[in-house]
Parts: C-alpha cells; structure tokens; sequence
C-alpha cells in the first residue's frame, strides 16, 4: 500500500485521540485507532470517517495476548505491514490523581500498573515486529512516556511532583524508556527511529481532568512529530517533550 498505515494504542479518547486525528487529518496517514473498549473506539472512528479521513478501529487490549494476536492478524492481513506505532495506552491508578484513586495493596498497584504500562506495551511491540520490518519506510515507533519516568528528574527536589505518590507510575515509565532503548537496538537492521514523547500535564481522563492540564492537542504535538519523521531524519533513540530533550 502507498499509505503510511499507523496503529495507535489507546486512541479512542484523550492524547490518543488527539494524535490519530492529525495524522489522518494532516498526514493523511491510514490511522488504526486501537481502544480497549471496542465501541468507543468505533464511535471516534466513524466520526473521522465522516471526515473522509481514512480512521479505522480495533478492539486493543495490551493485558489480552489474544487481543493483540487478532491485532496483528488483521493488520498482516489487511495491509500486509505496519509503517508507525505509537504506544500511548497506559494507566495511572496511584493514589495521588485528585485524590480520585482508591489505594491499593502495593502488590495489586505494581501488577496493574506494569501489566499495562510495561508489560502490555512489550508484547504489544514484539508482536507488530515482524509487521515493522516489512515496512516500505524507516519504521517509526513512539514511546508515551513521562517526565516522571526519568531518573535524573526524580532526584530534583525543586520539581513540583517530588512530594507526589506516583511511585508505581514513575517506575512504569522509566521502564518504558528502557523498552524504547531495546527496541531501538533490535530494529536497528530496518534504521527504524525508536523515541520517547512525555506529553505532559495534560487534562484527560489519566490526569483526572486537571484543571491546569493542557489539551490533548497539545500534548499530543511532540509525538505527532516524532510519529511523521522524515525519511532522512536520523533522530533516534531520544527522549523529549516539546520544549527539550529530557535527561533519562
């Protein structure tokens, strides 16, 4: 196919979403709304559709290696390759979100949360390798990850998160960014351009709606970059939002 095809997981809402319009909207990429729940997906796709856009939906659950095999099944079968992945789904279920999470046995809040944000977001990868590498482009793939997650960020105690209860969320993303790094490294054959966005404060249904959040729009700006690279850009292996690069 001719058409950049893109998967975003995620996507039926918030930064997800945000990032899916624009590259169906702007790029004029074939965009692959990946949702957990199947009928909000579907709802965001037909109203793009009703755009001319070329948006579809899949059901994408990354705790279901049966979801994620019939993800790749009908990819394989439907466009015979896979050119971006944007890994955006992800949870945050420490207490500490306006108070709005209940707390969890530390056992039960780790599980849930590298299940999906780790865990989920490996298999999801591993899975669409295979897909990546029969791109007719240099593969992008795009990391959301967090401010929150870098080392260096953690032990500044100027920061306004230093005093926050997100243990469990940090720890995620710092592993997320480790998974960036590996992944960078096994498609390195392809000179596939693996990166991490953070999006930052943004108001949507991860954050609780802050009220001093940004939009979904914006903070999807830094991935939409990094998911529409130009053939000859040769950046790789970083970790940004949009205003710097970001200390691991």
């Amino acid at each position: 196919m001719s058409k950049t095809i893109a998967l975003v997981s995620g996507a039926n809402q918030g930064i997800g979403l945000a990032v899916a319009t624009r590259l169906a909207r702007e790029f004029g990429y074939q965009v692959i709304i990946g949702s957990r729940n199947a009928e909000n997906g579907s709802k965001e796709a037909a109203k793009l559709q009703s755009e001319g856009l070329a948006v579809e939906s899949m059901q994408l659950d990354l705790v279901s290696d049966e979801s994620i095999q019939r993800a790749v099944d009908h990819i394989s079968s439907k466009y015979g390759k896979l050119d971006v992945l944007v890994n955006n789904a992800g949870i945050l279920i420490d207490v500490g979100v306006a108070n709005a999470n209940p707390k969890l046995p530390t056992r039960e809040l780790f599980e849930r949360t590298f299940g999906t944000n780790v865990t989920g977001t490996a298999c999801l990868t591993d899975a669409m390798v295979p897909l990546l590498r029969k791109s007719t482009q240099r593969p992008r793939l795009v990391f959301v990850s967090s401010i929150m997650g870098s080392i260096t960020e953690s032990l500044d105690q100027t920061t306004p998160w230093y005093e926050g209860e997100y243990t469990a969320y940090d720890a995620s993303k710092a592993a997320v960014n480790m998974l960036a790094s590996n992944y960078n490294r096994i498609l390195r054959d392809v000179r596939a351009k693996v990166n991490v966005a953070c999006p930052g404060l943004v108001a949507t249904n991860l954050t609780g709606y802050i009220a001093y959040g940004s939009t979904p729009e914006d903070g999807a700006r830094r991935i939409v970059q990094l998911a529409t690279l130009a053939e000859d850009d040769e950046t790789t292996a970083t970790f940004s939002n949009f205003d710097k690069v970001i200390a691991w």
